[in-house]
């Protein structure tokens, strides 16, 4: 195996950082291949515990080279004060550790203000975005009006490009949010000041990576967000701009496909929901809300509470055959010791008849769950290293979700922490 792809199944917040960070001991890349700083991914080390925005989270791992590839939007600033910030911790970043591909493109400012007008213009039909400027930085990328990062070093051209992409975007500004408008000037010189920081670290990863392919080093990909979040296959329109999708890899990191790559697709125990968007098993009220305060469920990146929910099979088995899985992760077992009311949502009752597919919006808004019942345990599973340490309730549940997500479940995380893993 030269290469692993690790891919959440759900909506996002699975825990693909912890799996990424397991992996990454036995790898000489780690790659993010689509999305911007709006990830969370979190790490739990001998260090401490990190929230990782845009960085790999194989950064950890001397030795490691870490890749922001060119499916990414960069937020220059944003960056530099996680590079900072880690740095700070006594983790070495660097040229020789962190590359960023010349052809990623720059988020800027305004973006960042264009995603935040358009949910307030919204108001409550708003999408739920993480307002960090991620869809309107997409926008420009497919209007032709982005800056690519490698072309910071040419400042004129910065300059050409960002003229033409403003000429528009300040007519938005002022005709339809009411705002003022942006200045040229001072996005080109926010661009050399955060770039030039930078700089350093961009190169033509492409060939960085297809040369170490090549000579039989080992690739590992990190996505954001998962299966019901991407843009073609997601819960449009409440979904990200890119392709958290095992098979945009290729595109986004920037190399050549190849054929022996092991898909780890990452699956919550149970359900969780950050954003706007239909969510069939969600649960609401004091039950949720002790849940989400026992479990810590809140967005890494932005706060934001998670929405709750039973383990939802429908979607997960949806969301493991779109990542195109040879095996699963689950992760937060431990969460569920003390819940003796554990449901499994096994079908969408929706209009008098009952499905088993994961159907597009206007269906999934008028989906109720249909549920069995699951035996919960007590037991502090917190220490298990061992499948058969776990209780025979935890194995059942655990066995059948793999039934009804047909796909063998490899890996049981039972911790934040690193060696908190259980290998099948």
């Amino acid at each position: 195996m030269s290469s692993r792809i690790v891919v959440g199944a759900n909506w996002g917040d699975e825990g693909k950082g912890r799996m990424v960070d397991y992996f990454a001991h036995d790898t000489d890349f780690v790659v993010r291949y689509q999305g911007g700083h709006n990830a969370g991914h979190t790490i739990v080390n001998d260090r401490g515990k990190f929230a990782l925005r845009l960085i790999p989270s194989g950064i950890f791992y001397p030795g490691v080279v870490n890749v922001i590839g060119p499916g990414t939007v960069v937020n220059l600033e944003s960056l530099v004060k996680e590079i900072d910030q880690l740095t700070s911790q006594g983790i070495h970043i660097g040229p020789d550790n962190l590359k960023i591909s010349e052809r990623a493109c720059v988020c800027f400012p305004f973006h960042v203000l264009q995603d935040r007008y358009e949910e307030e213009r919204l108001g409550g039909n708003k999408f739920g975005s993480t307002v960090q400027g991620i869809a309107p930085m997409y926008g420009d990328r497919y209007m032709k009006t982005a800056v690519q990062v490698g072309t910071l070093r040419s400042p004129a051209h910065v300059r050409r490009q960002l003229e033409r992409c403003l000429e528009l975007k300040n007519l938005l500004f002022e005709r339809v949010y009411g705002q003022p408008r942006v200045s040229v000037d001072e996005m080109c010189d926010w661009a050399q000041r955060f770039g030039d920081r930078l700089l350093p670290h961009v190169t033509d990863t492409t060939r960085l990576l297809e040369d170490g392919m090549r000579g039989g080093r080992r690739v590992l990909f990190e996505a954001q967000l998962g299966t019901l979040r991407d843009v073609f296959f997601g819960i449009y329109p409440f979904c990200t701009s890119s392709n958290p999708l095992a098979h945009y890899a290729w595109v986004g990191g920037g190399v050549t496909p190849r054929g022996d790559a092991v898909v780890t697709a990452v699956v919550k125990a149970f359900s969780t929901c950050v954003g706007e968007g239909p969510f069939v098993t969600e649960i609401h009220g004091d039950v949720a809300e002790h849940f989400r305060q026992r479990t810590g469920e809140y967005g890494a990146a932005t706060g934001r509470p998670r929405r709750i929910g039973h383990f939802d099979a429908v979607a997960t088995r949806y969301g493991v055959q779109m990542q195109g899985a040879t095996e699963v992760a689950l992760t937060k077992l431990d969460n569920l010791s003390g819940e003796t009311a554990l449901k499994i949502c096994t079908g969408y009752a929706i209009d008098g008849e009952t499905t088993t597919d994961f159907p597009l919006n206007p269906d999934l808004e008028r989906a109720s769950p249909v549920y069995e019942d699951a035996e919960g345990w007590d037991d502090d599973i917190s220490g298990a290293r061992r499948y058969a340490d776990l209780p025979a309730r935890a194995r059942t549940y655990v066995e059948r979700i793999e039934s009804l997500i047909e796909c063998q479940i490899k890996y049981v995380s039972v911790g934040p922490q690193r060696e908190a893993l259980i290998v099948r």
